[in-house]
């Protein structure tokens, strides 16, 4: 029997309808608005990570999109919603942060952490670093702080090798699995017409045609505005002038684990403060948002018996939320994350089995999973994508050979052509199913390790193991928005160089006026020693007499097949028992998600299905709550962006020597 597509996923697919027709949204206002992102949002960006430990994000996109709207309105040359989407890919793009350590503008920041990483080696190992990581720490190119010295010449040039390969690899591969999942499985994608109906929105405004969606576009707007000053503007502009911030709701969550250990020993407890996360709870699918509430709940019964019985050895009286979610997830749930994983996987492959099997019985077997070409909305062939994907690939693996010639080639074969669709697939799945980001985790610590390599220089390597599953939705909302898919192949290319220059010219700047990490860049002070020392624990593994426990303490094989089993057989009896697939799924994400956001989330769900529908109409409540998250978000960058650049003004002024 088919497996049955829920009428929960088709409801979530129809939330915005597809366009009939599709156009090109380059242009020169996006040539404009590059530049203009490049050279003007960059250096506040770059700032509020190193400061906060924050990305302009929303600030940055939205602020861009409604100063060219309002200036191609007063030009008589309003925007179109392809046009205005075009300009928010790219200043997500251009403003994108990387990792734990709270760095965006561009690649060069991360040439920034690679020097700082190199000099907090332990003992000898930091001359075990290569010069093609950074350059040692005693090159006149550190003492400088610049990056205009030839000592610098080999990591630049990895880099930029890297920056190309990585750019090929996401984009043929994510349009790859878009046209798998979205034209082929039909996956709703909960969280793209957010974006979607906010760049709709905001293309009626600009068109002075201000309908329904820019109405609540406003509303959302405000909502984020007001809860931005409270939230965001008044920690930050009181820690600017005080000691210690003043902070009206704590960020990120109030705590309640120390004081709940007592009767709930190893559950890490809380609420979230950001009315963001409750918000969501109206956009993503109810079913969901229950098996996440239900994942939350099993955690909190199962942590407590499992420290009973002496299976959460890790957990120790008095920690907080991260460190008991740490502790928990080394002795439980990582490998049972891993289990479940494994299941999505295994259904979408069945399910992309089984109905290629009813195509092949009808005839029409022209897509096998991958839909039908659609010329006006540019398509690109499947196979020359694959085949581009193979060609970075092999780039990837040619060039970690030249680095690290030592280190086994299957490992880079497997990583490369086996493992990164694979895990790609899987996450693809879980955005297009819940809207949530899923990868399966330590992958790469446990193959470095039982690969049985000694060195840390494979800790650096560019090997071709990446995860572009999240770039699916990308796709799809280009598609929402009516945008040709050639538009935004023409926006990467534009991307890419003025990247790189402005992330050169401000990082460099930056980092020569003051060190990185000090009393001036506060949150960078405090954590970057932190995920250094974190990192070289792992790093050592690799060396003689490295430490392996954390990595023998974390996977458990039984605890895998029992995920997988769980994931496979709640799946098979919710379908057989006609119930909302979607629970297990979200029961999936629950597992490593914080507590904290799913209260909030679970709340927002109950309320935008037993109130907000019968309040204001099943048909209206269907499609209100993306473009109400969309202003929220808006709002809130918008108040986060102005409060920053005080802070800059009164520091520029506290400097000056008049």
């Amino acid at each position: 029997m088919a497996l049955r597509e829920t009428q929960e996923l088709a409801e979530y697919r129809s939330l915005m309808e597809t366009p009939d027709e599709f156009e090109d949204g380059f242009g020169w206002q996006t040539v404009v608005g590059a530049f203009f992102i490049g050279f003007v949002m960059m250096p506040g960006s770059i700032y509020l990570g190193l400061v906060a430990g924050q990305t302009m994000g929303p600030a940055a996109e939205w602020t861009t999109i409604i100063l060219f709207t309002e200036i191609a309105r007063r030009s008589f040359a309003p925007l179109n919603r392809q046009q205005i989407y075009i300009l928010y890919y790219i200043a997500g793009g251009l403003t994108a942060m990387m990792g734990g350590v709270a760095l965006s503008g561009g690649a060069f920041a991360g040439l920034v952490w690679n020097q700082f990483l190199r000099a907090a080696a332990p003992g000898d190992l930091v001359s075990q670093v290569p010069d093609w990581v950074a350059p040692p720490p005693d090159s006149e190119a550190i003492a400088m702080r610049t990056f205009v010295h030839p000592d610098w010449l080999p990591a630049i040039g990895v880099l930029l090798i890297t920056q190309i390969f990585s750019r090929v690899a996401w984009f043929t591969l994510g349009y790859s699995l878009f046209r798998l999942i979205s034209d082929g499985e039909q996956l709703p994608f909960p969280l793209a017409p957010i974006t979607a109906q906010g760049a709709t929105a905001l293309a009626e405004a600009s068109s002075k045609e201000e309908t329904w969606r820019w109405r609540l576009f406003s509303v959302g707007s405000m909502m984020g505005i007001g809860f931005g000053l409270i939230y965001l503007a008044v920690p930050t502009l009181t820690g600017a002038v005080l000691i210690q911030p003043v902070a009206i709701l704590p960020i990120p969550w109030i705590d309640f684990t120390q004081g709940t250990e007592r009767f709930l020993p190893g559950v890490p407890t809380g609420i979230g403060t950001n009315m963001a996360s409750l918000m969501l709870g109206f956009v993503l699918p109810f079913w969901m948002v229950v098996g996440s509430f239900l994942a939350a709940v099993t955690t909190a019964i199962v942590n407590p018996i499992a420290q009973v019985t002496g299976h959460l050895p890790t957990w120790r009286p008095g920690m907080e939320t991260t460190r008991t979610a740490w502790a928990a997830s080394i002795d439980i749930w990582l490998s049972w994350g891993i289990g479940t994983a494994f299941a999505v996987a295994g259904i979408g492959v069945y399910k992309m089995v089984v109905e290629w099997g009813e195509n092949k019985e009808t005839g029409d077997t022209a897509g096998f999973g991958f839909g039908t070409v659609n010329v006006g909305r540019g398509d690109f062939r499947v196979a020359w994508m694959l085949g581009l994907f193979f060609l970075a690939t092999t780039g990837y693996i040619v060039l970690c050979r030249v680095l690290v010639p030592r280190f086994p080639l299957v490992f880079l074969i497997v990583y490369g052509y086996i493992w990164t669709p694979l895990q790609s697939y899987i996450n693809a799945r879980m955005v297009g199913l819940t809207g949530q980001f899923v990868a399966i985790p330590m992958i790469r610590e446990a193959t470095f390790i039982l690969s049985g390599y000694k060195g840390v220089d494979i800790w650096f390597a560019p090997i071709p193991l990446g995860n572009y599953g999240a770039t699916v939705q990308r796709f799809r909302e280009i598609e929402l928005t009516g945008n040709k898919f050639t538009a935004v192949l023409k926006a990467e290319l534009l991307m890419f160089p003025i990247m790189i220059v402005t992330s050169f010219l401000f990082w460099g700047y930056v980092w020569r006026l003051q060190p990185i990490p000090s009393v001036y860049y506060p949150y960078a002070q405090k954590m970057w020693d932190y995920q250094a020392l974190t990192q070289w624990v792992w790093f050592s593994a690799t060396t003689e007499g490295g430490h392996q426990e954390i990595f023998q303490r974390a996977i458990k094989p039984l605890l895998m097949v029992g995920g997988l089993a769980f994931g496979l057989g709640a799946y098979g009896l919710l379908n057989w028992l006609r119930l909302p697939v979607m629970t297990i799924y979200g029961w999936i994400r629950g597992v490593g998600m914080l507590p904290h956001f799913i209260i909030l989330q679970f709340i927002g769900a109950l309320i935008g299905r037993y109130y907000m529908r019968k309040r204001f109409g099943e048909a209206n409540w269907r499609v209100w709550p993306p473009v109400l998250y969309a202003g929220f978000t808006c709002g809130m960058g918008l108040i986060a962006m102005l409060a920053i650049a005080i802070v800059l003004i009164k520091q520029s002024i506290t400097q000056m020597p008049f």
